[in-house]
């Protein structure tokens, strides 16, 4: 699964709690996870992708959370992404973007002194969004009107200077979604074993 790549390596972190979302194949998901040592899951299925932001207690968190896709496969860098947080003074809601990586579609982030001021899927810039991000569930919740996309969420916050991109990621990152992007990937990330 492709979201093993990212938990064993937040669960090697110091992160005190591992929260996932399951929908499709929700319960075989979720089993693993727990295995995999989350703490937490939420049941989404039939929702969007940000309604876990406004309908769960996590909408009363009073401090920066991490969100990942499980698309991604990419090397987290806590430390680096918490520290880009920070030196933005902790906005409500914080992309990081990547370099584009061809055949991956994205939405290009337009910015101004890391504040967000458009997102568009046609007009290229030097880089877009990579999934990750963190946010402030109460920030978020306190400044925007419940929705079920993370797309509406940024939206909102962007319309009112709240929406920032922090420098752009190093670390490897690539996204699955399809069949030839997983074989892309295995053919660029695969180790030959000695």
């Amino acid at each position: 699964m492709l979201i093993g790549n990212s938990l064993k390596q937040l669960v090697q972190s110091d992160l005190q709690t591992i929260s996932i979302t399951v929908g499709y194949k929700g319960a075989e998901l979720a089993e693993y996870a727990i295995k995999e040592g989350v703490h937490t899951i939420f049941n989404t299925n039939g929702k969007g992708n940000s309604w876990w932001l406004y309908n769960t207690l996590l909408k009363q968190l009073d401090e920066p959370l991490l969100v990942l896709t499980c698309d991604n496969i990419v090397e987290i860098d806590l430390d680096w992404i918490f520290q880009q947080y920070q030196q933005l003074n902790a906005p409500a809601c914080m992309l990081i973007p990547v370099q584009p990586v061809e055949g991956i579609e994205g939405d290009f982030i337009q910015h101004t002194n890391h504040q967000i001021t458009q997102l568009s899927r046609t007009d290229v810039s030097p880089i877009y969004g990579s999934g990750i991000q963190l946010l402030h569930p109460k920030k978020i919740n306190q400044a925007t009107q419940p929705v079920e996309s993370f797309y509406e969420v940024w939206q909102q916050l962007m319309t009112q200077g709240l929406l920032y991109a922090s420098e752009t990621y190093t670390k490897p990152w690539y996204s699955i979604n399809t069949q030839e992007q997983l074989h892309l990937a295995e053919q660029l990330y695969h180790t030959p074993k000695e």
